[in-house]
């Protein structure tokens, strides 16, 4: 069986960024999430306490990303998917960042995943 919980367009305000100029300004980035968990849902019984709460996954994203500067969004990428594999009952987690900086693109994006 597969299973997945999404979270797509999740608004970040970080600082991040390789110039000095770009990394002191805090800029929002765009955050897509697959979590793959480790239990079946057929044994939830509706019990929000048994699955992942993805209200309680964003609060701590907005932390983690707001927790410090850094240089590349590969290191936030990182960093998401660490916390998120050591933190919840999950197989797998994929992330997707978009960055929106250059102006002759709509963004540029990482992606990272990553199995327990």
């Amino acid at each position: 069986m597969s299973q997945s919980i999404f979270i797509h367009g999740l608004r970040l305000c970080c600082h991040v960024g390789v110039p000095d100029e770009e990394l002191a300004v805090a800029q929002e980035l765009l955050l897509h999430l697959e979590m793959m968990p480790s239990y079946a849902w057929d044994q939830l019984q509706d019990d929000i306490a048994l699955t992942v709460d993805y209200a309680k996954v964003v609060e701590q994203l907005e932390q983690l990303a707001g927790a410090k500067p850094r240089r590349l969004i590969e290191t936030l990428a990182v960093d998401i998917v660490d916390f998120l594999l050591e933190s919840h009952p999950l197989t797998k987690v994929k992330v997707t960042i978009e960055k929106f900086i250059l102006p002759q693109t709509r963004s540029v994006a990482v992606m990272l995943e990553k199995s327990r």
